[in-house]
């Protein structure tokens, strides 16, 4: 039997304390979402603009084969979650430059942000660009020497009342829980599979894909490709 490349990550999605920083006021309402360690948060916040749920039904039943967005609005309690589209104000993500954890590479920065170009290679609106000032950024990548649960990576997200997303930090391990350095390659794909957290996407089942709590591949699936570009073209929210 093929072992697991790695173990995936716990994803946590919180609702940011209110900010300044921020055109809207929000606050935290946990409500845990899967079985498989993630968990969702709940908000309020006045809706913009009009969101017609028969329509979103209508488009998820015509362009769901092929993906798994039934597993994502399961574990969502059926609702979904994404950022605004920002083409021509991409994220600004921060990665940390260096680290003192044990066997970590200054190598893994590459792999974090190659997981993010390929991400922003399935088309969606969403573009990245690297920061070095992390107080400037929406997304913090950082490097720990292990989790004390079998996790590799751990994705906390903030998202608003309209299910936007608006923050997140990316934690990444560099050894096992039971204490094996990984390799280059996994560095990517736990980054990968964290990444699409941050982005939206929740946990399958399917083996084959990236998004598998147990991740056995090394790159995305056509699946997991499909489930992107089809979350990023509704609008967020529950969906009954």
């Amino acid at each position: 039997m093929k072992q697991p490349l790695l173990i995936a990550s716990m994803s946590l999605g919180l609702v940011a304390a209110a900010t300044a920083a921020l055109p809207y006021a929000r606050h935290r309402a946990p409500h845990e979402s899967s079985a498989a360690g993630s968990l969702a948060y709940s908000s309020t916040r006045t809706v913009r603009g009009y969101r017609d749920a028969s329509d979103v039904k209508k488009k998820l039943k015509q362009a769901e084969p092929g993906t798994y967005i039934g597993e994502i609005l399961l574990t969502r309690d059926s609702a979904l979650a994404r950022w605004h589209d920002r083409t021509t104000r991409p994220l600004r993500v921060w990665i940390e430059p260096t680290s003192s954890v044990r066997d970590w590479q200054p190598a893994f920065v590459d792999q974090v942000r190659g997981a993010f170009s390929t991400w922003a290679s399935t088309g969606i609106p969403v573009h990245f660009v690297f920061v070095a000032d992390s107080s400037a950024a929406d997304v913090h990548v950082s490097f720990i020497d292990q989790f004390s649960t079998p996790i590799s990576g751990k994705t906390r997200w903030a998202r608003d009342d309209s299910w936007w997303i608006v923050d997140a930090d990316i934690v990444l391990a560099i050894h096992h829980d039971g204490g094996e350095a990984l390799d280059r390659p996994a560095v990517r794909a736990i980054a990968l599979h964290e990444i699409g957290h941050m982005l939206g996407l929740d946990h399958t089942s399917d083996v084959a894909n990236i998004m598998t709590p147990r991740v056995r591949v090394r790159d995305l699936s056509a699946a997991d490709r499909s489930t992107m570009k089809l979350l990023y073209s509704l609008p967020p929210g529950p969906v009954r």
